[in-house]
């Protein structure tokens, strides 16, 4: 069976646990998931299947696109990922995915896209500490002198200066799965992920084992 889904971010919450605690929790949409393609060893070299989330109208799409979901039999998708499979496994364009492959008390890593700051400075992007604040100082949030002089001649690569912030693929490893509600495809998981809400994520059984007395 297909190992991971994709899915958005519907929010943060919180659960009590049957001890009368409380545990913060974010509740993801995750499927259904149509079967968009199915990649085999023979014909691409190795064994997956294209899977697609959300619906966009088809005037929103291209021709090779539309023409691409309509050779699946299925609707139009804002959000196409591919997921390996075995080679046994029967998933097959126009089949779905539900969000009941997973299971409470299962571990997931999921990914997203950070949310963006647009352009930043130096101490909102890289945390530096500024100049005085007062007294005529005429230096408070600058980031200073950054090259050299005649030897090397140039701004060393990676220095910390202002630019885009935010925005950015990340991945949450080895989270739990608190509770499943395969109706209404939703997938609560402990703790926060990456991400504003409404925003596409992609869930997946952890590649790490889970370490003893972790929670």
């Amino acid at each position: 069976m297909v190992n991971g889904l994709l899915g958005r971010k519907l929010g943060m919450t919180r659960i009590f646990t049957e001890e009368g605690r409380w545990i913060d929790v974010t509740l993801l949409e995750a499927g259904p998931c149509a079967v968009v393609q199915r990649k085999t060893q023979a014909h691409d070299g190795y064994e997956a299947v294209q899977m697609g989330f959300g619906t966009v109208k088809e005037t929103r799409c291209t021709k090779p696109a539309r023409g691409h979901f309509a050779k699946a039999g299925v609707e139009t998708k804002r959000l196409l990922r591919e997921f390996r499979v075995e080679t046994s496994d029967e998933l097959k364009p126009g089949d779905e995915v539900r969000s009941d492959i997973f299971k409470a008390g299962d571990r997931v890593d999921v990914s997203g896209a950070t949310k963006g700051k647009g352009f930043q400075g130096v101490m909102r992007r890289h945390s530096f500490a500024g100049g005085p604040g007062t007294h005529g100082s005429m230096f408070h949030r600058a980031p200073g002198s950054i090259g050299q002089s005649a030897d090397p001649s140039k701004v060393i690569k990676g220095k910390r200066l202002p630019g885009h912030m935010g925005d950015v693929r990340q991945t949450i490893q080895n989270i739990e799965v608190v509770d499943v509600d395969p109706t209404k495809n939703l997938i609560v998981v402990r703790g926060s992920i990456p991400g504003a809400k409404g925003g596409f994520v992609v869930v997946k059984h952890t590649v790490k084992s889970r370490k003893k007395g972790a929670k």
